[in-house]
């Protein structure tokens, strides 16, 4: 008897899992984070009732103790594919195409991640993946260079791919083949002190772009930080020297607010690592760090408009020195600009600016058997029949990653990339378009309308709302 397939939810919790433990061998303050996010969270919850109440009722409470995301960075087309092919074991997938060279940063990238709420509940892992973009190295020599440095090197053990052409041709894999693959897999992100390149090289590299030669230089994409999700970033942020840690200068994002937007994040600055390169020269690399994030809600296009045009003119209004060097000033300019942005919940929703999840109320269940409920939305949430919480931004913000890359890469890169987006290019090599993560919280919105609707016996209010 064959034995039964295990789900790929399964398989993504037991190579987070397994991620995880690595790299906190690896980089041991990436478990004081992870101590101070618990101690954190912990806190945050006893403090407010309502947030407590609004993650249940979303299910986003459970899975926020094993929440994590991690990066890595690929070199080529060909690595780029079977990555793709390795996440979808695990039930992930290509979500948003990520343009870094708008701050100057030689990548694009996606994120591959659960993308059914179901799936999300569970375990949330993503992974932030950058493709290297040979064609911005202008040298022609050193982009040669890196070109065949890249198409030498195999990133996958040959037994990993074995095993998701048996996911592939089979529709999944069993408990054995499964730990087996995560094993396998695990090979692909972990650390190597020895490097693929000369001294030499590696110079030519890192004077073109550090992240370059972090890309060209060695066996593989190591993982560069895993990130726990926080309720209160703010709050690690200044706790997180009392821990040992010494924090970047700025949350990335968007500033403190009672509702919580998008995204933000802060880390620690990236080790500098003992490097034995070829020809026996040492020397000390600088890439992985740790990270933490906070995230609120998914922001719909007009929200997204405004976050976009108010971040941009605070950036433009600081400038880029000014970010870093002056973090209480550029802290105090992003809270000042984003009063325009409604900072409560009814007038978000009420607005248009932000992605909810609705639920039929107990009350509203109740009532539904004894009489007719209002005949719109916002009269029913108003009424206390139906509850709109926010939907947690499962995402990433090409700035905020730029940032963070620049922070723990140097802040002395100068080229100017701006304007080379290529998604189509980035497509090709991934072998399959990403998915709009936009139409994705406007689906998973309105399908929970309907559903709370038709609980209340009023599916015709979900048909007006669609219209």
């Amino acid at each position: 008897m064959t034995a039964p397939h295990v789900e790929s939810d399964q398989v993504r919790t037991l190579f987070s899992r397994a991620m995880s433990e690595m790299y906190r061998a690896e980089v041991p303050q990436y478990g004081t984070l992870v101590e101070l996010v618990d101690d954190t969270n912990r806190e945050t919850l006893q403090r407010h009732d309502e947030l407590r109440a609004s993650l249940e009722r979303s299910g986003d409470l459970d899975r926020l103790g094993v929440e994590r995301h991690g990066a890595i960075r690929l070199g080529s087309a060909e690595e780029l594919f079977n990555i793709r092919r390795v996440f979808a074991v695990m039930g992930m997938y290509p979500v948003g195409y990520y343009d870094l060279s708008v701050a100057n940063v030689p990548v694009h990238a996606t994120a591959f991640r659960p993308i059914a709420d179901e799936a999300l509940r569970r375990n949330p892992f993503r992974v932030f993946t950058s493709l290297l973009r040979l064609e911005l190295i202008e040298d022609e020599a050193l982009r040669s260079e890196a070109a065949r440095i890249l198409a030498a090197r195999r990133i996958f053990t040959p037994r990993a791919l074995e095993l998701v052409g048996i996911f592939e041709t089979e529709g999944g894999l069993t408990r054995q083949q499964a730990e087996e693959f995560v094993h396998e897999a695990l090979e692909t992100f972990r650390w190597h002190g020895d490097a693929k390149v000369s001294l030499d090289v590696y110079q030519k590299l890192h004077d073109a772009h550090r992240l370059i030669a972090d890309v060209v230089s060695f066996k593989g994409p190591h993982i560069n930080h895993l990130t726990p999700r926080t309720l209160d970033i703010d709050a690690v942020q200044a706790a997180m020297p009392k821990r040992g840690v010494t924090p970047k200068a700025v949350i990335e994002g968007p500033p403190r607010r009672n509702c919580a937007i998008l995204l933000r994040q802060t880390s620690f600055k990236a080790l500098d690592e003992p490097i034995t390169f070829t020809q026996a020269n040492a020397g000390t690399h600088t890439a992985r760090f740790g990270e933490i994030e906070q995230r609120g809600v998914a922001l719909t296009p007009k929200g997204r408009a405004l976050y976009d045009k108010l971040l941009g003119s605070v950036r433009r209004h600081v400038g880029a020195e000014g970010i870093g060097s002056n973090a209480g000033g550029y802290g105090a300019e992003l809270a000042e600009r984003f009063k325009a942005f409604p900072d409560d919940w009814a007038e978000l929703r009420a607005q248009g600016l932000a992605f909810f999840r609705y639920s039929a109320t107990p009350v509203g269940i109740e009532a539904s058997k004894r009489r007719a409920l209002p005949s719109t939305v916002d009269g029913l949430v108003a009424g206390g029949f139906l509850h709109a919480d926010p939907i947690v931004y499962e995402d990433f913000l090409p700035v905020s990653a730029a940032g963070i890359f620049q922070s723990n890469l140097g802040t002395d890169e100068q080229q100017n990339y701006t304007g080379r987006s290529n998604q189509a290019a980035f497509e090709a090599a991934l072998g399959a378009e990403v998915h709009d993560e936009l139409a994705m919280y406007a689906q998973a919105e309105q399908t929970s309308l309907e559903q709370a609707l038709v609980r209340l016996g009023s599916p015709h209010v979900a048909r007006k709302a669609i219209a």
